[in-house]
């Protein structure tokens, strides 16, 4: 490890690099393989390969039993989940839902001849703000969308008293959260369904997939339809189906879920213990009261505090082969087209300041069940030396940009 003491020691100054080779945020994590080929093998000699088959049905099961509901349904993608429950609903007009967010939320009800309406957030959970979106309803409301955003949950309670106060459907994307609890009570059964993301990236992995969860039979009846061409339904339907070979990593992943939340855990601790004290940056986290399968690790950049803005840091970070990103939801989906552009006045009639802060300052920082513990030692190396000599930083970086730019207009 290349410790980073002072401004010159940073790559972007002149100082040796920190990583040798990429270090990348989220990568898939690790899992028996073993066990998995074993499990596509067992479907190839049955010959049942899609459509609802016996891996399918047991990863269905399995989701079920962790969100503490009685139905799921495996989708394709957790966008196709959306899609399905957005058109099993009926729901009409318009949705409230966060701007903070991956842009398949707000696409799904797009594509679904609805419009998004973005409401503000909580400046500290990144979620929906309940007041926010009650000021927001109209008679067009038919539904709130909220999001359990980076694996922190929704103000459930005050979204569902909001819901049913008003008479409106209430579902959340919970792309982010499968394993995470209020109170004890796991991230599945709120609202009336919710949705989660089995993409490549996040910690339970089919490759691609997503899943519908929920109490109600009917829905999930209505959802099983839509997504196989709306056989048995009246709605039609179209092709949402997850596959065996998806199914049978989705169990794998499942099998290796413990270790992975142990692991991801462990690095959290690791980053607050190594950047402990630094003025001008904080972790999003979740309180006691709430369970986390820990996947993210966030931090919010406090530029007036410290002197590197949010930009900075990621550029001082990618000169040392670190691949921080912005995190999922940045940019925020009222800031890209389609949004920002003809129907931006319907998508966002209010100011959004809160959520234009958060995805302004805030860092991805590497993660998951194939970061080992010496490379975030690594990343915060680097991040002490950046942010707690941030002024000098900032100064030698305006000197090392100003010299650059005088060599090249000579």
């Amino acid at each position: 490890m290349t410790d980073k003491r002072v401004a010159t020691d940073l790559a972007i100054l002149g100082g040796t690099t920190a990583c040798a080779e990429t270090l990348h945020t989220h990568r898939p994590g690790d899992f028996d393989r073993e066990r998995l080929l074993t499990r596509i093998n067992e479907a190839l000699d049955r010959r049942w390969l899609s459509n609802g088959g016996p891996l399918v049905q047991e990863f269905e099961a399995r989701v079920a039993e962790m969100a503490g509901v009685n139905h799921a349904v495996a989708t394709s993608s957790a966008t196709m989940a959306l899609e399905c429950i957005v058109r099993a609903l009926d729901l009409t007009q318009e949705v409230i839902m966060p701007s903070l967010t991956f842009a398949a939320t707000p696409n799904a009800v797009r594509w679904a001849g609805l419009q998004p309406v973005f409401c503000d957030v909580d400046p500290v959970t990144g979620c929906l703000d309940p007041q926010r979106v009650a000021e927001v309803m109209t008679p067009r409301t038919s539904a709130i969308l909220g999001v359990h955003l980076w694996g922190r949950t929704c103000a459930v309670d005050e979204l569902a008293s909001l819901a049913e106060e008003r008479g409106v459907r209430l579902f959340y994307d919970a792309a982010h959260a499968i394993g995470c609890a209020v109170d004890g009570v796991p991230v599945g059964g709120f609202g009336t369904a919710e949705v989660f993301s089995f993409h490549a990236t996040k910690i339970v992995s089919s490759f691609e997939g997503g899943a519908v969860v929920t109490d109600d039979a009917e829905l999930a009846a209505r959802v099983r339809a839509l997504h196989q061409f709306g056989k048995g339904g009246t709605q039609g339907g179209i092709n949402g189906k997850m596959s065996e070979p998806s199914a049978a990593m989705g169990l794998t992943s499942l099998e290796a879920f413990p270790v992975a939340v142990w692991h991801n855990t462990q690095i959290q601790h690791l980053y607050r213990e190594e950047l402990a004290g630094l003025t001008g940056l904080t972790f999003f986290s979740p309180p006691p009261s709430e369970a986390t399968n820990a996947q993210y690790v966030i931090v919010e950049i406090d530029e007036s505090e410290c002197g590197l803005g949010r930009n900075t840091l990621l550029d001082i970070l990618e000169a040392e082969n670190i691949r921080a990103l912005p995190p999922i939801g940045v940019p925020t989906c009222h800031q890209i087209e389609p949004f920002a552009g003809d129907r931006a006045r319907e998508s966002h009639p209010v100011a959004l300041p809160y959520t234009e802060r958060i995805a302004a300052r805030t860092i991805s920082l590497p993660a998951g069940s194939s970061i080992q513990f010496d490379e975030v030692r690594t990343v915060c190396s680097v991040i002490r030396c950046a942010v707690g000599r941030g002024l000098e930083v900032r100064r030698a970086l305006d000197l090392h940009a100003t010299s650059k730019l005088a060599t090249t207009s000579a």
